[in-house]
């Protein structure tokens, strides 16, 4: 898309060392839910036992290439109580997101120099001010830029506590650093592969969400960032999934499809209620193995910002319509071949 490289974001799951564990919190399983908090939780370090000491990598064999980003290669392991120190938020018990992505990035640091001669290229943090942001440079000048993104299971689950997601310019601030955004990824690419199976060869359901994140991306350059961000339209996507017969999304029925996602959206808009396919969705599939908490939660509006935010709500509004009206000349733009004639898309309704 456009001339951008490929940017991919990889999770680092990590484990802390005994004799610790980590005991998550979901907001959106406590009453009330705190406001604007229900796609967050809490990580709470919990100390095991007085007694235990050292850590995983002192009871495993690393590979040639692994390194304990706590301990190095042949260093001892910390006494337990530092381990508040450096990640905790001061006086709490709960992993502070700050502060962790602070030691990921030097631990980080520190475990690439021990290996850095090993490899024909070169590897650093290309943006101080996006953590976990990294780039591989090659010899021949070209590069690759990624995300390493440190999370934490929860529980058994495929659902992770996110320490920070790339920025959207739309993307909500949380209340306190010690705020775990909780990331569905794994989940999502379940039901994706779940549905694509029912779905006829060659379905149109990617290119439709891809063509909707090219014209958002687009429509942002020309008139700056609105309300409206990628996964509001991922989102939208998955919701229209659920609801359409998989014949629907035959090859043939991409400008339809995509005619439907801008409707709902805008319908969306309209209303201001777009809620997020798993807290709350009794009509999610059961065997996908969502933790219970999230499926009886209340179902949480992922537009709730605009009810309280009346500028950002109209400047979202206008923009998005305007994205509507440029359609036909950015969707000329994309590589895939659609038709052109987009003279059905919604109309700017009166809000």
């Amino acid at each position: 898309q456009g001339k951008k490289p490929l940017l991919c974001h990889l999770f680092v799951p990590f484990v802390p060392p005994e004799p610790y564990h980590f005991r998550p919190e979901l907001c959106c399983a406590r009453r009330p839910v705190p406001l604007g908090r229900q796609g967050y939780g809490r990580i709470e370090v919990v100390r095991a036992t007085e007694d235990a000491r050292g850590c995983v990598c002192g009871k495993t064999t690393l590979g040639e290439d692994m390194l304990c980003l706590l301990h190095g290669r042949n260093g001892p392991a910390r006494p337990g109580s530092e381990l508040e120190t450096l990640l905790c938020a001061g006086g709490s018990p709960y992993l502070d997101t700050l502060r962790v992505m602070t030691w990921f990035q030097t631990a980080l640091t520190r475990a690439w120099h021990r290996i850095a001669h090993k490899y024909e290229f070169d590897l650093a943090f290309s943006q101080l001010d996006s953590p976990g942001s990294l780039k591989i440079r090659f010899r021949s000048g070209k590069f690759m830029p990624f995300n390493l993104i440190p999370v934490i299971q929860c529980d058994d689950s495929d659902l992770y506590f996110v320490s920070h997601l790339p920025r959207e310019p739309s993307a909500e601030t949380p209340a306190s650093s010690t705020d775990w955004l909780l990331s569905f990824a794994v989940y999502e690419r379940h039901f994706l592969r779940m549905t694509s199976k029912a779905l006829p060869e060659g379905a149109c359901h990617l290119s439709c969400l891809q063509i909707a994140s090219f014209l958002l991306s687009k429509q942002s350059r020309l008139t700056g960032p609105s309300g409206l961000s990628s996964y509001h339209l991922k989102t939208a996507l998955l919701h229209l999934l659920l609801s359409r017969r998989p014949a629907d999304w035959k090859a043939s029925q991409l400008d339809a499809r995509l005619h439907e996602l801008l409707r709902f959206l805008e319908k969306s808009l309209l209303e201001k209620k777009l809620y997020h396919f798993f807290i709350g969705n009794r009509k999610a599939p059961e065997g996908m193995g969502l933790p219970e908490a999230i499926r009886r939660a209340e179902p949480l509006n992922l537009f709730l910002p605009f009810v309280l935010q009346r500028s950002l709500y109209r400047k979202t509004v206008d923009s998005f319509y305007e994205m509507l009206k440029n359609a036909p000349v950015l969707i000329s733009e994309y590589s895939l071949h659609i038709p052109a004639d987009h003279a059905s898309l919604p109309h700017k309704a009166v809000v």
